[in-house]
């Protein structure tokens, strides 16, 4: 069996090995493709998710491992690896820094260990039971606002969510900051006290498989809009402590109001 540290050293070093390699086509004029359902990718995310998929195996080679471009790489059932090896390759594209390298790992079907790396700020968040949150190796923790006037709230597409339902207008309306730091880069900012809410209308597993552990282990909430804590729903926010049953209550409601 491994230890919840050992998973978590391995998914840091994968991440930080990963992380670098896309670094090599960061503003560098990388040829972008465009996949069957649309969305873009690049030689960095192929390359940066082989070098991961490589740094696992290498210590686990009887893991399961699933990645966003790879595809699932079947073995024990106890642990799953869920790779995403760029977060937010538009942003990549456009030369934005706020991108990053997400591995997660489930151990006998919890999310348990989480890891984003952001190369291009050289920022590393890390979590796993019993060993907290790290933040470039010091604890990490969600902010203690309890009230929504004084909340930052954080999209990453103001128009999805305007077109999912009217819960982030009203969100708007009251909270005290609004801006579009996204993708994992403002779960990120939440885990680290420096926001409060984070909101996708849209999710997959590989864009938030670290996300509910890194929260989680932070103080904080990682669920669907209807409260259910896990990476494998259809939407996703992230929250404080404080703040989490009163921004469900604005999401359901609008939810309600929309079907």
């Amino acid at each position: 069996m491994a230890t919840y540290a050992e998973l978590l050293a391995v998914a840091s070093e994968a991440a930080y090995l990963g992380g670098r390699r896309t670094l090599a086509y960061f503003n560098a004029g990388v040829a972008v493709e465009t996949k069957a359902d649309m969305t873009p990718v690049t030689q960095a995310d192929r390359e940066a998710e082989a070098v991961i998929r490589e740094r696992i195996s290498r210590s686990f080679p009887e893991h399961t491992i699933i990645g966003e471009e790879g595809g699932e790489q079947r073995g024990s059932n106890e642990y799953r690896w869920i790779i995403d090896p760029i977060d937010g390759t538009k942003t990549f594209i456009h030369g934005v820094p706020f991108y990053g390298v997400l591995i997660g790992v489930e151990v006998r079907g919890a999310p348990a260990v989480g890891v984003v790396y952001l190369p291009a700020f050289d920022e590393m968040i890390t979590a796993a039971p019993e060993l907290g949150c790290r933040w470039n190796g010091r604890p990490a923790h969600v902010s203690d606002v309890r009230e929504l006037s004084a909340a930052t709230l954080l999209t990453t597409s103001v128009t999805s969510c305007m077109a999912r339902s009217d819960a982030y207008e009203r969100l708007v309306a009251q909270t005290k900051l609004q801006r579009t730091w996204g993708d994992c880069y403002g779960y990120v900012l939440v885990a680290t006290g420096r926001a409060e809410i984070m909101l996708d209308p849209a999710m997959n597993p590989w864009d938030c498989a670290p996300l509910l552990p890194i929260l989680r282990e932070a103080g904080g909430h990682f669920t669907t809009w209807e409260g259910t804590p896990t990476i494998w729903g259809a939407d996703a926010v992230g929250t404080n402590a404080a703040l989490h049953a009163q921004v469900l209550e604005i999401l359901r409601a609008e939810e309600r109001r929309s079907s």
